[in-house]
């Protein structure tokens, strides 16, 4: 096949993946596929895709033909394994790692890749094992070193941790993620041993390497909050109101809450004691709402159509698509039915689109997360995150007090104006009586009372847990976190003045 005809294809279905038209996306790979069918790039992208849509059998068959097909078998299943991480299938991933593992030639990247998946699974000692592996065939591999480390800072071993990365972390890297993720493991390190101003250097350090590469982000960043701006400028008591009572005509009814609210306000602790409950299934930071019901909607009209006079044209036939879609979706991504159980969609980001829900699901119940925004802020600028248009903004305090205050502003605008059932559960009220907060919460989602609910760490150590917390929630409530902004207050203090409307609106000043 002529490159410039399978660049053609690549770039017809990239346009397609971009407005969400997902099949036709799947059907212009197939058919460059079919044409060359030697192609490992174009297989890996094809079940890639494939894997994203929740089509698992069909994305196994694409990587299968593409390790047939690849020259170099231990890269192929890294590769493959990459991908099955990026469609969130760990098991998946784990066969492909295990297998690249077998290999003559195996990597320590294998070895890194397959311990970072044990260790979210709480898998330690192998882990561990495999972490001795890599340092075998590359010694001092920052990236082991780096896993290594955390290991050590799980097992209580900070000194240690501590020792391992500073043997390595004032070298050159050219893995720019693996050299800022040890300054962020030293940071937390040092912010655990009550080091206050080392762990802030650690953290500044971070920055400093990540931020040449986010310019595209935060651009993309300050287009979607001037997009935020005109939502929140025309929303009105009125239009929610009449959103909200065309109920009744979109049976049927479901079981449907949201849990938003800001990143590090508690969500990820809620989710997990929820989702302990047998009647509720939990949907952990899925872009599933948004792909699947949001997008279809604005397929027909321009490119840059603001969301609510979107939302507003959307048909009962539309509406009723979007739907079936969304459950379909959700569905898919868990790997069982939903049934009769309530599902809890718990997603930080989707604050922004909580009109939307009120438009497409008015059935929805919402749960809004609060935490003193001094901790959110300072917890999101502590956390390793990879670069995206919101974690772009945690580079500076500046720029994570401005996020807080840019989208707990659309709650403050929202939260008056809601004809739907809200519910704010606050973090700090979590750690101190969790028994009660649990009670009042299911008894908002008419959901029985169940005590497993309180055992929530041990069913998270049954689960893969995405959030950058997967550690902490497989453990008792505890309460170091709480108030922990008053140990770095000299540095919160230039940007207070923007989280002053928030932590009085929130009653924690």
């Amino acid at each position: 096949m002529a490159a410039g005809s399978l660049n053609r294809m690549l770039q017809a279905a990239e346009a397609a993946w971009e407005r969400k038209d997902f099949q036709e996306c799947i059907e212009t790979l197939q058919r460059a596929s079919r044409l060359a069918p030697s192609n490992v790039g174009l297989l890996l992208q094809l079940g890639r895709i494939q894997g994203l849509r929740y089509d698992y059998a069909a994305a196994e068959a694409c990587f299968e033909k593409a390790f047939r097909v690849a020259p170099r078998k231990t890269e192929a299943l890294t590769l493959i394994a990459d991908n099955c991480q990026n469609f969130r299938n760990p098991d998946l991933a784990g066969r492909y790692l295990r297998r690249a593992l077998e290999q003559s030639d195996a990597t320590p990247e294998a070895c890194i890749k397959l311990a970072e998946l044990y260790e979210r699974l709480r898998r330690l000692p192998e882990a561990a094992q495999l972490v001795e592996r890599a340092l075998r065939l590359k010694p001092a591999y920052p990236a082991a070193l780096l896993v290594h480390a955390r290991l050590e800072r799980l097992a209580g071993s900070f000194e240690t941790a501590e020792q391992l990365l500073r043997s390595f972390i004032t070298k050159p890297n050219p893995d720019t993620w693996v050299h800022a993720q040890a300054w962020y493991e030293l940071g937390n390190i040092l912010d655990r041993q009550q080091k206050f101003d080392e762990a802030m250097t650690a953290f500044l350090e971070a920055k400093t390497l990540l931020r040449p590469q986010a310019a595209r982000h935060l651009a993309e960043l300050k287009i979607f909050r001037a997009r935020l701006k005109v939502m929140e400028a025309n929303v009105s008591s009125e239009l929610l109101k009449r959103w909200f009572d065309t109920g009744p005509n979109l049976p049927p009814a479901r079981r449907l809450a949201l849990l938003c609210g800001h990143a590090r306000s508690g969500t990820t602790l809620l989710e997990q004691v929820l989702d302990a409950h047998p009647e509720i299934v939990s949907a952990e930071e899925t872009t599933t709402f948004l792909d699947d019901a949001f997008a279809p909607l604005r397929r027909s009209l321009p490119p840059d159509a603001y969301m609510l006079p979107v939302l507003e044209a959307a048909g009962t036939p539309a509406l009723q698509q979007a739907r079936a879609a969304y459950f379909r979706s959700m569905e898919l991504s868990l790997g069982s039915p939903i049934a009769g159980r309530l599902l809890l969609d718990k997603n930080p980001v989707l604050t922004f689109l909580i009109p939307a829900f009120v438009r497409v699901f008015p059935e929805t119940k919402f749960l809004i997360a609060l935490r003193d925004p001094r901790d959110v802020v300072l917890s999101c600028f502590m956390q390793p995150q990879p670069l995206n248009p919101v974690t772009a903004a945690y580079l500076s305090l500046a720029g994570t007090a401005e996020d807080y205050a840019d989208l707990m502003s659309i709650w403050r605008t929202l939260a008056p104006l809601m004809p739907a059932p809200c519910l704010e559960v606050r973090y700090e009220d979590m750690v101190a009586d969790l028994e009660s907060v649990a009670r009042k919460t299911l008894d908002f989602l008419d959901v029985p009372w169940d005590d497993r609910v309180l055992g929530f760490d041990e069913h998270a150590r049954q689960k893969m847990v995405r959030s950058p917390t997967y550690a902490d929630v497989t453990q008792p409530v505890y309460q170091r976190a709480r108030g922990r902004w008053v140990n770095y207050e000299k540095y919160l203090q230039p940007y207070l003045a923007k989280l002053e409307p928030f932590i009085k609106a929130f009653g924690y000043d």
